[in-house]
């Protein structure tokens, strides 16, 4: 991954939301009692679809200390309501809405919207129906992220995974004149910034990957911890030997050095690497979680 730096820029969407007192006091670690997380899960499920009856009760009677859901069980909008969200607390579980933000899926609600105001742009090739989105404009916010922050708060999320920074670095730069990958970095980090000033602690910030954005000014003082997919193995069962991969290794370290949360997972089946990866987490004091790429049914924690 790139690890870029450049001036810090002020977007006329945080503008409007606000981006907080620049001297503000950085947020507290996930370990201790606060806003959106009381104590550092060990483990952790991510699902993101397959619930089974449709429902919640499956992740609820799951050992695991945290759990990443949808807002909604259908990935539309038949959002899983405040009464499924705190029985899942209640299990113990300290629960975060995952939505992307720097790109749209076809089915989501809100992709008509979207694609009328013309905030579409390249298709992710990885994935047939998502389309990364100029993330920057005052439109995303409103036809996309507060509807989504509104909605996890109403239904009393601990906090939001926030997938697709990534998109700085994938966007067709041919589309977006004048942009760099430079500009497109600040301007994704300015946004996560815009989350948490508009979150005001209700919500803990939990971006997925693009660690190197940390070297950002605002970033760290905006985000509770990062999620961070496959540091130890890449889907499947293959060993991250990539450069990028020990650079993110080293980009996720300095983020749990700063006191924040992290919650990897690799993807994998053989169990001597679902074991190794398992160690790995605990070695760098990670919540970690050995998973299908599918994130579609409930697996085992690591011992």
């Amino acid at each position: 991954m790139r690890r870029l730096r450049t001036a810090f820029l002020v977007l006329p969407l945080l503008l409007v939301v606000g981006t907080g007192d620049a001297g503000a006091e950085p947020k507290a670690d996930p370990s201790a009692d606060g806003a959106g997380s009381d104590r550092h899960p060990s483990s952790w499920i991510y699902q993101l679809s397959g619930y089974e009856d449709d429902g919640l009760e499956a992740l609820t009677a799951a050992p695991h200390d945290a759990a990443v859901i949808d807002l909604a069980r259908d990935g539309g909008d038949d959002y899983f309501t405040a009464d499924e969200i705190t029985a899942l607390k209640d299990s113990g579980k300290t629960v975060y809405a995952y939505f992307t933000m720097g790109s749209i899926e076809t089915y989501r609600p809100e992709h008509p919207a979207v694609a009328a105001h013309d905030l579409v742009l390249n298709r992710w090739g990885d994935w047939p129906d998502e389309y990364f989105v100029e993330y920057w404009d005052q439109r995303w916010w409103d036809l996309v992220m507060r509807p989504r922050l509104d909605q996890a708060m109403a239904a009393g999320f601990d906090g939001v995974y926030l997938d697709v920074p990534n998109a700085y670095e994938e966007i067709d730069l041919a589309l977006v004149p004048g942009e760099t990958r430079e500009s497109l970095a600040q301007k994704m980090v300015d946004l996560i910034i815009a989350v948490d000033a508009y979150a005001g602690g209700s919500l803990a910030v939990l971006p997925q990957n693009s660690p190197e954005l940390r070297e950002y000014p605002g970033y760290l003082d905006a985000i509770d911890g990062i999620g961070i997919e496959e540091l130890f193995f890449l889907n499947a069962d293959e060993p991250c030997a990539e450069d990028w991969c020990g650079e993110n290794l080293a980009n996720t370290r300095a983020i749990r050095d700063a006191g924040k949360l992290v919650l990897a997972v690799d993807y994998a089946s053989e169990p001597a690497n679902i074991a190794a990866a398992c160690a790995r987490y605990d070695d760098e004091g990670f919540a970690g979680a050995v998973a299908g790429v599918d994130l579609d049914a409930i697996y085992a924690p690591c011992p």
